[in-house]
Order: structure tokens, then C-alpha cells, then sequence
């Protein structure tokens, strides 16, 4: 493997931020492997707990060799894979050595499965009562949903998102990413980021609940409650502005254009040769421009179509004017400030040759973040890590025979 270079000031730590920190990741899909990717990305010492057969994402999306697909690819780098049998006694028995070494437990497996393993909460803390003890769960634990399974279509739904987003169309419908995943996978990094911040204070470690539904409501209520933000209601939900902001067509293709303060409104209207719109559209005044958000719309896409998206972005940047092309989703490494910043790195691969990975985007200046592992294959460090707790070789070949731990 090639190591990445570390983004910092010459002479910084490589470490990053959390180096000292181990986290045992007993997390499968995307949520969680984002949360503990971005804490290894960040220094920590990441251990990923599969089963036998591995994290399901290992195959979803394009690979090169089954088991390495593309989606476990994006969320599992600078993580050792550990595989063990928890449903037998001698892989569990791996897994309560390893908890007295760690700082943090990430899990989503559901809470009554933790306990039937017998690594809940309280019997971790019998194992190691300064460890954090992050779950994320579907639903709310303390709600009539807490038992159901959850993903991502599963959160959008119950969440009002697919229905903003579907809004237009008269029916529900998803958004293309797994946002709820992700979503909640920074909730997740950020409770962890805080649960260990109180310990070094108090000393004090706890157990940390993150549920998708109630994360991902919250996100979407910040504009979406509307008039419902006031009890009784003083009018519908949803955020007005946002139903008319639109991708604006113009001579030669799409952009988006979005002046947003009166000076915007001001400027655009005079450059674009329709200064009578400043008045008639009341754009000095926020509440009574928002009051009649649509009609300013129309007339940014009556306008836009009398120049080139190329004009257009060089007009915006003499004014100021938040403005952009869009990307096409093959085209982002050669996007202009993606390609002179770097954000998507060679890493040589083992077996899956050349990747293609975002860097970490969190710029640390005296402890850079950097990718210095890659992604593993499913239980590639399991005799590694083993021999650390003191395995001995022939008791690793003894467990391997018993089929309680898995080998790469």
C-alpha cells in the first residue's frame, strides 16, 4: 500500500487529532462505518468487528474482487478487520479482551441483539467502565418503534423528507444518496467526539444513543416546520423559498444563481439591465421579497436565458453573487478547485490495485487528517490483532479450525 501524503504544515504530527484513541467497530452498512471512518481519518486506531461473512456493504456497488465493493470501499479505510464468531464462546471470548483496551464501542446492531451476545451496555462496563458505549439505533429506544429495523429509504420515509422532496411531483420520493445514513453517521462522530470530551474531564464514560428518525426529523424541521414552529399554527409547513429555487436555464446549458441579500438582489438586477425589478420586486425589503419569492424567481430564469452560464459565472464573481455550473458526478476529480486542492488521492491497493478515494475534507493544522490505511480485506487483521491481546500462533490456528475467528 501506498500511503497518502498528510494535508498540514511541514513538520506536523501525521497523527491527527484522536491518535491514542482506539475504537472497536462493531458497525455494518453506512452509518456507522462513515462515523468510524472519519474517527480514523482523524487519528484514532479503528478496529472493525465483522462477522464470518462479512459487513453486507462489501458488496454493494462496483468491485474488482467480491467482498471489495466500491460502497465499502468509501466508508472503511484506516480500519484493521477483525473477524469473529460472537455466536461462539471462544469469539466472544476475543471480543471481552479486546473491550479492555478500547476508548469507544460504535455498534448498530440492534440493542436486544447486543445483550443476547452479552456485550450491552452495563455488561461492558463490567468489562471496561471508562469505555464510551456509542449505539446508533433506527428508532429511539424509548419509543413504541425502538425494536423495528431500520435503513436509509426506511428514515426518509418516516422523516417528511421524501415527501419535500417529492413535493412537486405530487408523491413521495427518495433522495439519490443515502443521506439519512450519513446524516446520522455525523450525528453519531459528533456524540462520540462529546462523550469522550466529558470523560476526560469527569472520567466519567456513558452510554451514547443516536436514532435515525429523530436525527434526521431534526434536520429537516430547522426550515421545514414553517408556520408550524408556532403552537397553534400560524400556517403551513415548509420553507416557501426553497419550493421555487430552481436550476436556471440559460443560453447554452443550467447553472444555479442565487442572489440572497438585498445588495445581491440589487447588483444582479442593474448588471442584468433590469433595474425597475429592484422596486417592483420590493428586494430591498427581505419580507415583503420573500413574500413573493416566486415572482423573483421567474424573472432570475426569464433573465438567465439571455447569456451563457460562462457570462453569467463571470458576472457573479465581479458581484459576488453565490453562483455555479453543475457537475456531473463523473466530472468532480477534474473540477476545477477539487483537482488544485486534491480531494480525490491514489492509494495502491493490496489486491484491488489502484483507488480513487476523497481525502479526509477536515483540515487539522497541527495534526492533519490522512488515509493511512486502506480498506481491508474481511479479517485481514484478525491474527494480528489476536496476537496482540497474546493469542499465541497455535491458538490462532486453533480458533481458525473452530471457525470462531476468520483470517484474511
Amino acid at each position: 500500500m501506498t500511503d497518502s501524503t498528510p494535508d498540514g504544515p511541514h513538520g506536523a504530527s501525521p497523527g491527527g487529532p484522536l491518535a491514542g484513541i482506539r475504537v472497536l467497530d462493531l458497525t455494518a452498512v453506512v452509518l456507522g462505518p462513515f462515523a468510524t471512518q472519519t474517527l480514523g481519518d482523524w487519528g484514532a486506531e479503528v478496529i472493525k468487528v465483522e462477522t464470518p461473512s462479512g459487513d453486507l456493504v462489501r458488496n454493494s456497488g462496483v468491485f474488482r474482487n467480491r467482498g471489495m465493493a466500491s460502497v465499502f470501499l468509501g466508508v472503511n479505510r484506516n480500519k484493521r478487520s477483525v473477524s469473529l464468531d460472537l455466536k461462539t464462546p471462544e469469539g466472544a471470548e476475543v471480543l471481552r479482551r479486546l473491550i479492555p483496551t478500547a476508548d469507544v464501542l460504535v455498534t448498530n446492531i440492534r440493542p436486544a441483539g447486543m445483550a443476547r451476545l452479552g456485550f450491552g451496555p452495563e455488561q461492558c462496563r463490567a468489562l471496561n467502565p471508562r469505555m464510551v458505549f456509542a449505539v446508533a439505533t433506527g428508532f429511539g429506544q424509548d419509543g413504541p418503534h425502538r425494536a423495528r429495523p431500520a435503513f436509509d429509504e426506511v428514515i426518509q420515509a418516516a422523516s417528511g423528507l421524501a415527501d419535500i422532496v417529492g413535493e412537486e411531483e405530487g408523491r413521495p420520493r427518495f433522495v439519490p444518496s443515502l443521506v439519512a445514513d450519513k446524516i446520522t453517521g455525523m450525528a453519531l462522530l459528533s456524540a462520540v467526539l462529546a462523550a469522550l470530551l466529558h470523560r476526560e474531564r469527569t472520567g466519567e464514560a456513558q452510554l451514547v444513543e443516536v436514532p435515525m428518525l429523530e436525527t434526521l426529523t431534526a434536520f429537516v424541521a430547522v426550515e421545514h416546520q414553517g408556520g408550524h414552529a408556532f403552537d397553534p399554527p400560524r400556517g403551513e409547513p415548509g420553507y416557501e423559498r426553497l419550493r421555487h429555487r430552481k436550476p436556471v436555464a440559460t443560453q447554452d446549458g443550467w447553472m444555479t444563481l442565487l442572489p440572497y441579500t438585498a445588495a445581491h438582489w440589487r447588483a444582479f438586477f442593474e448588471a442584468a439591465g433590469r433595474p425597475e425589478l429592484i422596486e417592483a420586486l420590493s428586494v430591498d425589503d427581505p419580507v415583503k421579497r420573500n413574500a413573493q419569492i416566486d415572482r423573483v424567481y421567474a424573472a432570475v430564469a426569464d433573465i438567465a436565458r439571455g447569456r451563457s452560464t460562462t457570462d453569467w459565472l463571470a458576472l457573479c464573481e465581479t458581484l459576488d453573487i453565490p453562483a455555479t455550473a453543475f457537475s456531473a458526478i463523473g466530472d468532480l476529480p477534474s473540477h476545477p478547485h477539487l483537482a488544485a486542492v486534491g480531494m480525490f488521492q491514489p492509494m495502491q491497493h493490496p489486491t484491488e490495485g489502484t483507488l480513487r478515494m476523497a481525502k479526509p475534507p477536515t483540515r487539522f493544522a497541527a495534526t492533519p487528517a490522512a488515509i493511512r490505511r486502506h480498506p481491508p480485506r474481511l479479517g485481514e487483521h484478525t491474527a494480528e490483532v489476536l496476537a496482540e491481546l497474546g493469542y499465541t500462533a497455535a491458538e490462532i490456528e486453533d480458533l481458525a479450525s473452530r471457525r470462531a475467528i476468520r483470517r484474511g
